[in-house]
């Protein structure tokens, strides 16, 4: 079985390095690779990735994208020095992350300012596109890479959003869930039904965390 265990006691993992990830202002030009900004929710088409051909011969037209999407709410809430997340439109809890070294963390009360998100896990969805629209106007940061099995935490780049817009990004954007600077985010949240998702465990495949700054300074 290779999918990660999503809930766990924070002490469950080691301590490890951090690579600090770069944090940019997202606008329509640095976020076009990825995906783009969204001013309404129900103007925006969520890309639905046609099932592949097993040999030569061709998937009818019409046919293998039929699927559609989910809808629900993202939910994320930091407990202590952890970050948990709920995505309603895929029955998903995870734990996403924490603000201080895991060894270190509390889940029962806030040890450390909220400067960093540090991150053990990030995936993508090669069956369809991802919207994440705030609930409340208020700012977040999400962390993206572009699409290949070869991740590298070096191509991991953090935008933050300041609120007044939603988030879509493409299929096989390598991604993980969106982080509120405050206690609590709740985020509209449309994907592919399908719901495949392709993992990396970072902080077993490289030996380090990534380590997300909330403040964009003057990026």
């Amino acid at each position: 079985m290779n999918a990660p265990d999503y809930l766990f006691e924070e002490s469950d993992k080691p301590a490890l390095p951090v690579h600090h990830v770069p944090l940019v202002r997202a606008s329509e030009v640095n976020v076009k690779e990825y995906g783009c900004l969204v001013d309404d929710p129900d103007e925006c088409e969520i890309e639905i990735v046609r099932w592949p051909a097993q040999g030569w011969r061709p998937v009818d037209d019409g046919t293998g994208d039929e699927g559609g999407f989910v809808e629900g709410i993202f939910s994320t809430r930091w407990r202590g020095d952890v970050l948990y997340g709920s995505n309603d439109a895929v029955k998903g809890n995870y734990v996403l992350g924490w603000s201080t070294d895991p060894q270190q963390a509390s889940a029962q009360a806030q040890t450390v300012p909220r400067q960093q998100v540090l991150l053990w896990h990030m995936n993508y969805h090669p069956d369809g596109g991802q919207l994440f629209f705030p609930v409340k106007k208020e700012p977040f940061i999400v962390p993206l890479a572009l699409p290949g099995d070869d991740f590298s935490p070096e191509n991991v780049i953090a935008f933050w959003c300041d609120g007044s817009q939603g988030l879509y990004i493409h299929p096989n954007i390598w991604h993980e869930g969106v982080f509120p600077a405050a206690d609590t985010g709740r985020f509209l949240d449309r994907q592919g039904k399908v719901h495949a998702r392709v993992s990396c465990d970072i902080g077993k495949e490289f030996g380090l965390y990534l380590s997300c700054p909330f403040d964009p300074g003057n990026s």
